[in-house]
């Protein structure tokens, strides 16, 4: 009963179907992009952290005027802020756990739409979603994002070689979307966020933006689990984004009392989501 509400619960909140996830059971033997022995499979399995992570990279990607505007402008982001967790979570799914033609589907897809993005961002300034720049920005602030929740909230934590793992088979997946020359470690990653902050603004747009997720939509029951998540997200970024919002950093004691809250609720959820994606897609390499 409970693993039943917690599921409705989370596809509620994402957008998601109702159904088990069968499109991952076939075709049979076929390993994917990464493979199970791959760390991005280990990673991205984990919802809970990765819920987390995606709030803090929306927050981040909202930083960059360039990247917001072609959200702002091609987007039902604003309207469906559900629908659009829900494309990027399948999107996540598809081409870490999915088979060869899924994941290459899928990233075909995304990378025609971007082909038709294109206008000017809140200083005039035109843009291209094809920017290679712009892409790789998206890139590294989802993949760091991701891997700090993990780190926060997921046990055994990964070592620093398995880390440096992560950005290295992401990297083959931002290159396959048009970004170039990503680094392959963690501390390239770090480096090459950081080479972005002179262009980082916090507007009126990325104001909007947070305080959607701040409102995020939701019934009763899954508020108290949206807040902590929201919350879990905010915390989870990087010490410099926390002055470029005009926030304060975050205390021991916050970061204490939240991540005891997200050890608690994560052990459920864990549990409901077992035989979820990942579990499928097992299934299909190994039968």
């Amino acid at each position: 009963m409970l693993n039943e509400l917690i599921r409705k619960t989370i596809r509620e909140m994402v957008g998601g179907g109702s159904g088990p996830p069968v499109a991952f059971l076939t075709p049979q033997g076929d390993r994917g992009l990464f493979g199970p022995e791959s760390i991005a499979w280990r990673v991205h399995a984990d919802f809970i952290s990765m819920m987390i992570g995606g709030i803090s990279s929306l927050v981040l990607q909202a930083l960059h005027p360039q990247a917001l505007a072609g959200v702002w402008d091609h987007s039902s982001f604003r309207k469906d802020l559900k629908g659009r967790l829900g494309r990027t979570a399948y999107f996540i799914a598809a081409t870490t756990y999915g088979s060869h033609q899924m994941a290459h589907e899928i990233i075909e897809k995304v990378n025609r739409i971007h082909q038709h993005i294109h206008g000017s961002d809140e200083f005039g300034k035109p843009y291209i979603a094809t920017d290679p720049r712009l892409l790789a920005w998206v890139h590294l602030t989802e993949t760091l994002s991701f891997l700090e929740a993990y780190q926060n909230y997921r046990y055994p934590k990964l070592t620093r070689q398995e880390q440096d793992q992560y950005f290295k088979e992401m990297k083959a997946l931002g290159e396959m979307l048009g970004a170039q020359n990503l680094p392959d470690t963690l501390k390239g990653t770090q480096e090459a966020i950081e080479s972005y902050l002179p262009e980082l603004h916090y507007g009126e747009r990325a104001q909007s933006i947070i305080q959607l997720l701040d409102d995020f939509p939701s019934n009763i029951q899954s508020k108290p689990f949206v807040k902590l998540i929201n919350k879990a997200g905010f915390i989870n970024l990087p010490s410099w984004a926390h002055t470029k919002l005009k926030k304060p950093v975050p205390s021991t004691l916050e970061k204490i009392l939240v991540n005891k809250g997200i050890d608690l609720i994560a052990i459920p959820i864990r549990d409901a989501l077992k035989d979820g994606v990942a579990a499928h897609s097992l299934r299909r390499v190994y039968g």
